[in-house]
């Protein structure tokens, strides 16, 4: 399997500071399911930027984001995804977005999309390190019966 983590950030990506999201989600898939092959990058916030890097990745079973899901202007990676998407699957953001409110209430202001480009998933979590970690530990046991399904190898 093959994913991309793409960390949205105008900080980071201008070398401000250190991208911690993209490498905890790294970490985090690699511990727990190793074999993955990775490719990662750093951009910042803009639908274009975003959909640029999302376009970058076309051979990622899954493209994971970071970053840019907030309900700030410069927050626009689920209008850049939904745009690189050609269909959505609202029940993996909701899964997310439920879970993440048994963690923080905070939860209510992720704008965090889910969809599909073809057989590839695109999936945003947040560009915090405590929930980018708790994202990857939810995706995780979803990422190979996920791909299979894409795939037509069924169930």
């Amino acid at each position: 399997m093959k994913i991309a983590v793409i960390t949205v950030s105008d900080r980071a990506s201008r070398g401000e500071y250190d991208d911690r999201s993209g490498p905890a989600i790294i970490e985090t898939l690699d511990r727990l399911l190793p074999g993955i092959e990775w490719e990662r990058e750093i951009v910042p916030d803009g639908v274009q930027t975003v959909y640029d890097a999302l376009c970058r990745h076309p051979d990622a079973d899954w493209i994971i984001t970071t970053g840019g899901t907030g309900p700030s202007a410069r927050d626009q990676t689920p209008e850049a995804t939904l745009r690189y998407c050609d269909r959505t699957v609202p029940g993996l953001a909701e899964y997310l977005r439920v879970r993440s409110l048994e963690q923080t209430p905070f939860a209510v202001f992720s704008r965090g999309v889910a969809g599909m480009r073809g057989t590839q998933y695109v999936v945003n979590v947040p560009g915090s390190v405590k929930g980018a970690i708790f994202h990857a530990e939810l995706l995780a046991p979803l990422l190979g019966h996920g791909t299979a399904m894409a795939r037509g190898e069924g169930h």
